[in-house]
């Protein structure tokens, strides 16, 4: 099949996607990695998404137009130290977290809110995860209306060494208005007065923290969450005694390589794992930041055989800003999301979003890219896409982390 692309540089650059709709969000950019679907009683459907970084807490596009997507709420975080990273929906009822940027600011913590109107989002509760130590929520999950798994620090959690400040921990939101702590884990040695020894540290370089990024729990295994634990590599983890969480496995390939391992995404009727390493710096300072394949047939011994290709260096390695993996289609538990176990999409910062067919796991194909052309004012001079969301007709929602807004794709393989 022929890749017709357009000139390298500035330009977009299309293989097997078509652009629907771009919409700026009025301007607003900084968009994180939360992203999720709402259908409404009266038949709309919004797409939530979450910034990175202040002023903005949240915003909501209504996509039912897929063609004439239109803004509906932008709400404002209360400080500007505030980020509100991520946010997952259930029926009418939305988690969004907050993290800061320093340890010991307030604000840290997540919040619930009753979005059954969405142009008036209101407030159900918020769970203060402030502290000494803390830095508050970076991610959370949120498919089953009954438990929220995040990364969080906690006012009593003292790390060893400050990078390691977000662990593991569940709530109980059962009643919306009233969350409660149903349990926590964190890596063995990370915290202070832990028997364990402390954990052998990174280079200085590529020491981004043993520490919780994604927790992901899925229907088929409720007794089990997946998660990327940074520089601990992939964790698997029995939370069938959600008070005791106990690991289970985990699968390491840093050093040699550069740590952050972000998502844990398990295909269970295939037993494979889809893990991907998050590209934090610049101009490929940590490259390669790759999207493995592992064979997970023996849940305690995962085994790598092979990453999906990566995106090729010398169009994108000097472009600008990030070049590498980040994060992928999730498989969200939800109605309003696609899931597949024969093709990973995700997004690689400067080099889009690309498709992959992994029927054949030993041999994954790249089957599509979008890459839009730098958008207007892009302090990296080139795209930076962020997040991926594909819902469950397979029209992809992707966002850029600087100033280019929301793109919505078709898929055309």
């Amino acid at each position: 099949m022929n890749k017709a692309v357009k000139p390298v540089g500035s330009q977009e650059m299309a293989w097997n996607f078509k652009l629907i709709a771009h919409h700026e969000l009025g301007g607003f950019g900084g968009m994180g990695e939360g992203m999720s679907i709402q259908l409404t009683k009266d038949g709309r459907r919004i797409m939530w998404m979450a910034h990175e970084n202040a002023p903005k807490n949240f915003t909501g596009v209504d996509v039912s137009d897929l063609k004439n997507p239109r803004l509906v709420v932008q709400t404002e975080l209360p400080e500007l130290y505030l980020r509100s990273n991520s946010l997952e929906i259930v029926g009418d009822i939305m988690a969004v977290a907050y993290q800061t940027k320093q340890p010991g600011q307030k604000g840290a913590g997540f919040e619930l809110f009753d979005i059954s109107v969405p142009e008036n989002p209101r407030s159900l509760s918020f769970v203060d995860c402030s502290g000494p130590y803390s830095r508050g929520v970076h991610q959370l999950w949120f498919v089953d209306g009954e438990y929220i798994h995040m990364s969080a620090g906690a006012p009593d959690f003292q790390p060893r060494n400050q990078l390691d400040d977000q662990i593991y921990r569940i709530f109980d939101v059962r009643d919306p208005t009233n969350p409660k702590e149903a349990g926590r884990w964190w890596l063995p040695g990370t915290r202070e007065g832990d028997a364990e020894p402390p954990p052998v540290r990174h280079e200085a370089k590529a020491d981004f923290g043993f520490r919780a990024h994604n927790t992901n729990v899925y229907p088929q295994r409720p007794d089990r969450a997946y998660i990327g634990y940074i520089d601990a590599g992939a964790i698997v983890l029995d939370i069938s005694d959600k008070a005791n969480p106990k690991m289970v496995s985990r699968w390491d390939n840093s050093p040699p390589y550069f740590g952050f391992t972000h998502t844990l995404l398990p295909l269970f009727d295939r037993n494979l794992y889809i893990v991907t390493d998050e590209c934090v710096l610049d101009d490929m300072a940590d490259w390669p930041k790759l999207v493995w394949v592992l064979d997970a047939r023996n849940e305690g011994n995962p085994v790598p055989i092979s990453t999906l290709p990566a995106p090729p260096v010398d169009v994108f390695g000097r472009r600008g800003g990030r070049f590498g993996a980040h994060n992928v289609h999730e498989n969200i538990p939800l109605p309003t999301s696609w899931v597949s176990d024969l093709v990973i999409v995700g997004t690689f910062f400067n080099a889009g979003v690309r498709a992959y067919d992994i029927s054949d796991p030993y041999q994954p194909r790249e089957i599509g890219y979008y890459v839009p052309a730098a958008p207007a004012l892009a302090p990296k001079g080139t795209i930076q896409l962020n997040d991926v969301f594909v819902d469950e007709r397979g029209i992809v929602y992707t966002m850029d982390r600087h100033t280019g807004g929301l793109y919505i794709l078709e898929m055309e393989f």
